[in-house]
């Protein structure tokens, strides 16, 4: 096979996020995975951030759907529209005919979930599929040398999934996967105001919380930050004073179960690699990674130094993307060609 040409693209479809990488270009795309539907004639009226701003704000006849969920595809014809419109604006004007995609999947997903992503992907146009964990890609899109015979592990928390994997000459040999991400992140939190101030607010203010004053580790100074939603008592919107310390016990489960994720792949590492992994320390990507504290609780429950990518939530893009200048030698292990 020849090598990849400027029409050729990686993507990172992402539960929560979707990125496009154009060899040539970089990350062409950032938008989310969600998509406004008229339920009436179920055609799309909006996708990405058009269709995210109409979450919570929609007539009965339209919804905004997220069609990934957990990492992979809960509703194929959307995703495969979604990705027809990602593929299109980020391929306009760039050269004739289908290109070749590199799309990352979660490292434990089943054949079935990559026979349905690598399907969607061909009939939204891509010419050829290639499917790279990961894990696997954000090493790569962190700069990392994956090819030597020395451990490496990634921590990567998306919005669907977390993966961690052991990685050595290039390929991975541990991993494991949970359901819980920034999607979990976001829940956890609505669950807790709705509890504590019988209160019901949406996901995107939830997702406002986990970003501004979110944390997993205690701050050494309390922060707050206001927030509206509907009075489950009365009905009528009502706006309180939510806390940093507040905030991370309405985390403190999700978090629990990725640091013990964490933990067990460790417990399973070979003697050798697990070495150099505490030498060189776990490196955590993705948007779930920039939670704050998270790093630090994950170095306690461990006693490994841990460091954040530099470019934590577009690791894998860019993974995806370098993917392609030597996609001959990764094939052999790593990227399933279809």
């Amino acid at each position: 096979m020849g090598f990849f040409t400027a029409n050729d693209i990686g993507i990172d479809l992402g539960t929560a996020t979707v990125l496009v990488y154009v060899k040539g270009k970089g990350i062409v795309l950032k938008e989310p995975s969600v998509v406004a539907i008229d339920k009436n004639t179920n055609k799309i009226l909006a996708v990405g951030d058009d269709a995210k701003n109409m979450i919570g704000r929609t007539p009965g006849n339209i919804i905004a759907k997220r069609p990934l969920r957990d990492g992979v595809i809960s509703d194929y014809d959307v995703t495969e529209k979604m990705l027809s419109h990602f593929i299109k604006k980020a391929y306009n004007k760039r050269g004739w005919g289908k290109p070749r995609v590199v799309v990352c999947i979660p490292c434990e997903a089943t054949e079935v979930e990559k026979r349905a992503v690598k399907d969607a992907a061909l009939n939204a146009g891509a010419r050829k599929v290639y499917l790279i964990e990961e894990p696997i890609a954000a090493a790569i899109g962190a700069g990392l040398d994956i090819s030597k015979p020395s451990g490496t592990m990634v921590v990567d928390i998306g919005g669907g999934t977390t993966d961690v994997a052991v990685i050595s000459l290039g390929g991975m040999v541990v991993r494991s996967s949970v359901k819980v991400a920034g999607d979990k992140f976001d829940e956890a939190i609505i669950r807790y105001i709705r509890k504590k101030y019988k209160l019901m607010i949406g996901e995107r203010t939830a997702e406002d919380l986990k970003i501004n004053i979110g944390c997993a580790y205690k701050r050494d100074e309390d922060i707050s930050m206001e927030i509206r939603g509907r009075d489950l008592v009365s009905g009528l919107p009502k706006n309180i004073i939510v806390t940093s310390e507040e905030i991370r016990e309405a985390l403190a489960e999700p978090v629990h179960e990725i640091a013990e994720c964490v933990h067990s792949v460790l417990e399973k590492t070979p003697p050798e690699l697990a070495a150099d992994i505490s030498d060189k320390g776990i490196l955590m990507t993705g948007g779930g990674s920039l939670l704050w504290g998270l790093d630090k609780f994950i170095q306690e429950r461990t006693n490994v130094p841990v460091r954040v990518a530099e470019d934590a939530v577009s690791c894998v893009a860019l993974g995806t993307g370098k993917a392609l200048d030597f996609i001959e030698k990764l094939e052999e292990v790593k990227i399933s060609n279809y």
